[in-house]
């Protein structure tokens, strides 16, 4: 399965969860839901995976955490913020860059409508 079609689902269970939770809980809420309905479509769902920072041929464990990566491919960060800012932005595409990954939705769960709330961010590898 490739990125477009693990994004479309990952839209449709985030406006599933949306729909039943509502804004205004802990991230940690939103992320423990959408994976539950992401594994029950039968993805495989990584949370809170560590990221290490490879610099001049050294590893380090710094503390980069991205909040789910499904079936290797798609990082999912979860936000439920009063708003959007730029640092998110950057936030997950570092963490694409890191990962070595092509794809990233940024899910801000605190909007009474999530229809402008899913930010698609691509690596350009």
């Amino acid at each position: 399965m490739k990125e477009n079609d693990i994004s479309y689902d990952i839209r449709g269970a985030a406006f599933k969860v949306h729909t039943e939770l509502g804004p205004g809980l802990l991230e940690s809420v939103y992320e423990t839901a959408l994976s539950y309905e992401l594994r029950q479509k039968g993805y495989d769902v990584k949370t809170q995976m560590g990221i290490p920072l490879i610099y001049s041929d050294i590893k380090m464990d710094i503390g980069f955490r991205l909040d789910i990566l499904v079936n290797d491919l798609v990082i999912i960060e979860v936000k439920s913020v009063e708003k959007l800012i730029d640092v998110h932005h950057k936030q997950l595409l570092t963490y694409l860059k890191l990962s070595n990954k092509k794809l990233g939705l940024l899910i801000n769960f605190n909007e009474v409508s999530l229809k402008d709330s899913i930010i698609r961010i691509v690596n350009n590898l």
